[in-house]
């Protein structure tokens, strides 16, 4: 599996979007839009910025769906 770290991030105050190289071996809690300076935080049930705004997941959380998907679990999305 090739880890993507790059992730378009849409602020939903300004709309604002900006590609930031994401952390590879955490999760990101806090981002400062760079259109309004609007201070991001995830959304409920997520622990990642990206995860939450991002048009890419988190590195930690493409290698865990990676691992589920090795062995044969749903990740989780579909409820399945």
């Amino acid at each position: 599996m090739t880890t993507i770290t790059l992730s378009t991030i849409t602020c939903p105050s300004c709309g604002h979007c900006a590609t930031e190289l994401m952390p590879t071996a955490s999760f990101q809690s806090s981002y400062e839009c760079k259109g309004c300076g609007s201070v991001l935080r995830p959304v409920a049930g997520r622990d990642c910025v990206f995860c939450s705004y991002g048009d890419i997941p988190c590195p930690p959380v493409q290698a865990e769906r990676a691992a589920s998907a090795k062995a044969g679990t749903c990740c989780g999305g579909c409820g399945g």
